[in-house]
């Protein structure tokens, strides 16, 4: 997409124009600004709060060599956490073929080593051991080797699993699309349910979705019939025989009134989990 640019504009480097360097190229100092994914998490020491960068974020951060390691260059990156501004520097090790930080912040820590799919990385130690002992060395190459057949198995099992289940796309397909109408059908079943429970009671709150703890609790409640209510109690209070129509009249109940209603609806209702109600 091409962008304007004005007939009195000096340049049609967007860099230039800005005087800002353009992202790749060495400056004075030796530096070069590239973009860098992060090879693991990283607990971020500057945040008020423990911050974990996750692996594969990206940062543009400032590249710089800061040795060697014999006849290998010793890289460190230099980038800023956008979250809290704050400054890490992680730099290669060529001894152990791995990322170090080597500050503002801290590497995760995942536990033992898991071995690669080209086989483990071994230890000074180990080394040491094999080289002395022709029989270590021996057993050493064949416990690798066993390794790497079990990683190439497991991963032409993946790729004969991915080749199956998509080899006939249109069927994959009909199978996806499926499960989402029968998904659909029922969100909309629900949802009618809802709608109709605002309606019949007519409420304008958000009807939420059934849990069951509270289908179980439902089911425990019992009332007492019409007939079985003994003449009294609330029922003396609720008598609206010889009086004003409710909207014509307003109802004042005492305290004492509140509390016989109050007492008479408990009795009225029991759990039916409970054998002496």
């Amino acid at each position: 997409m091409g962008r304007y640019h004005p007939p009195d504009a000096p340049t049609t480097n967007p860099n230039t124009l800005h005087r800002r360097r353009a992202p790749g190229t060495l400056s004075k100092a030796g530096t070069q600004t590239v973009r860098f994914e992060m090879p693991f998490a990283v607990w971020c020491s500057t945040c008020p709060k423990p911050t974990l960068i996750p692996q594969g974020v990206r940062f543009n951060a400032e590249k710089k060599k800061v040795g060697m390691y014999f006849s290998t260059p010793i890289w460190e990156f230099r980038l800023k956490h956008n979250i809290c501004g704050g400054e890490l520097g992680i730099r290669t090790d060529p001894k152990t073929t791995q990322y170090l930080v080597v500050s503002g912040g801290k590497a995760r820590d995942y536990g033992e080593a898991a071995a690669v799919l080209g086989g483990p990385v071994l230890s000074e130690k180990e080394k040491a051991e094999r080289q002395e002992d022709a029989f270590a060395a021996l057993e050493g190459k064949a416990e690798e080797k066993a390794v790497v057949l079990e990683g190439k198995k497991r991963v032409e099992e993946l790729f004969e699993g991915r080749e199956r289940d998509w080899r006939d796309t249109w069927s994959a397909n009909r199978r996806l699309r499926e499960g989402f109408r029968r998904e659909r059908k029922v969100l909309k079943r629900e949802e009618e349910d809802r709608e109709r429970l605002k309606e019949k009671f007519g409420i304008e709150v958000e009807v939420q979705e059934e849990v069951e703890e509270d289908r179980q609790r439902a089911k425990l409640v019992m009332f007492e019939n019409a007939g079985e209510r003994k003449t009294g109690g609330s029922e003396h209070f609720l008598r609206t025989s010889g009086r004003p129509p409710p909207s014509e009249r307003k109802v004042t109940v005492s305290k004492s009134k509140s509390d016989v209603l109050r007492r008479q609806l408990v009795s009225n209702t029991r759990a039916a989990i409970d054998p002496f109600g």
